[in-house]
């Protein structure tokens, strides 16, 4: 959902140096990492621009563990990687105080659907609508189908022919849905963050102010089992919001004929300057163009974790990973730790907009 601003970021973020080809502008990084993983994180800006400067938020609090049971629904499920990794994935949602929930999520443990091949494929997204659900359905309906027939890897892992799938994936979905809100006579729109596992892969792309934060130690011990007990997780930041405010997206639609008000919307209404649909606002230079990261699997990856902007409105993403790395330290199943975030968010720390969330936790098989 549209809202004000938000100046809350992370503590740690890709490193703009790692690119992967077709290598985008380097930007200058907002704040100092931390982060000693850099040889085998790679980002690169699917708009092929130079990177936003992300404003740094301020220190990041761990939150205390609601013992209580969840009682909003969720989904889960478990799939094996050919190479030893088992991810097991779970999604929660809760309308918080919004009148109705216009955020839909995508799981999807084995996402071949009719394209199989060598690379086991899953899929998870999360399509956070505003002005309606309409947008958010429809791309829930089409970008992974759309991404697998541009040629999304099956066989042998190419990053570049990956990362042009996923862009013309893109492309694809918010030309029909544009096509198609003309024809239904809507205007709704929806911003996304999206995950492949490709064999050892993994893929993030987002449009808007959705995030993906991952939990990574920074050992492991001989055995090959995570150390966190004694270095506490990083969180990464695996996305870039895009927002009217910062330069980059500013520049953009304002050479497109747009106007950025005082209060950061494009013409006074639209906060994020990159989504699907929102066919009324494209004129002004907003596109459906996502950022795409990946990184390679390793032992050091814990678990992964996305949302739509309701959940980092009251959570910072070193919060988060915190609060799942103690329930998952207790032993609780993914499918209660969605629950028990999306819970907290919502009862305890009062998020007034639709909160979804997807956990996704890599173990060695």
């Amino acid at each position: 959902m549209e809202k004000q601003p938000n100046q809350k970021q992370a503590a740690d973020s890709f490193s703009s140096e790692d690119m992967i080809s077709p290598p985008a502008k380097k930007a200058k990084k907002s704040e100092e990492t931390g982060c000693d993983n850099t040889k085998d994180l790679r980002i690169s800006s699917g708009a092929g621009e130079e990177m936003q400067e992300i404003p740094s938020g301020g220190e990041e609090v761990i939150a205390a563990v609601d013992n209580r049971a969840a009682e909003e629904g969720s989904s889960s499920c478990i799939s094996e990687e050919k190479k030893g990794f088992v991810f097991e994935a779970d999604v929660a949602e809760d309308k918080g105080a919004r009148q109705a929930m216009e955020d839909v999520s995508v799981l999807l443990p084995d996402a071949s659907l009719d394209f199989p091949g060598k690379l086991r494929c899953g899929h998870f997204a999360i399509y956070d609508g505003h002005g309606g659900r309409l947008a958010a359905e429809f791309a829930k309906k089409h970008l992974h189908l759309n991404v697998l027939s541009s040629g999304l890897p099956r066989e042998l892992m190419d990053l570049k022919v990956a990362k042009k799938a996923i862009l013309d994936g893109f492309r694809k979905t918010d030309e029909l849905l544009l096509q198609e809100s003309v024809s239904g006579g809507w205007q709704d729109g929806a911003t996304a963050v999206c995950v492949w596992i490709v064999d050892q892969k993994v893929f993030i792309a987002n449009i808007g102010d959705a995030k993906a934060v991952l939990a990574r130690s920074s050992t492991t011990n001989e055995s090959g089992s995570h150390t966190e007990a004694c270095n506490p997780l990083k969180a990464i930041v695996l996305t870039r919001e895009h927002k009217a405010i910062y330069p980059q997206e500013r520049s953009r639609i304002q050479k497109s004929g747009g106007v950025v008000s005082s209060n950061g919307r494009i013409q006074g209404r639209l906060e994020v300057s990159r989504a699907f649909g929102d066919r009324q606002f494209k004129k002004f230079g907003v596109i459906a163009t996502p950022d795409i990261h990946a990184f390679e699997l390793t032992e050091r990856e814990n678990f992964m974790i996305l949302g739509c902007d309701g959940l980092w409105e009251v959570f910072g993403p070193s919060d988060a990973v915190g609060y799942v790395q103690k329930l998952l330290k207790e032993g609780l199943p993914v499918s209660t730790i969605s629950r028990r975030l999306v819970k907290e968010a919502v009862k305890e720390r009062r998020c007034k907009d639709n909160c979804t969330a997807i956990v996704i936790v890599f173990r060695r098989g």
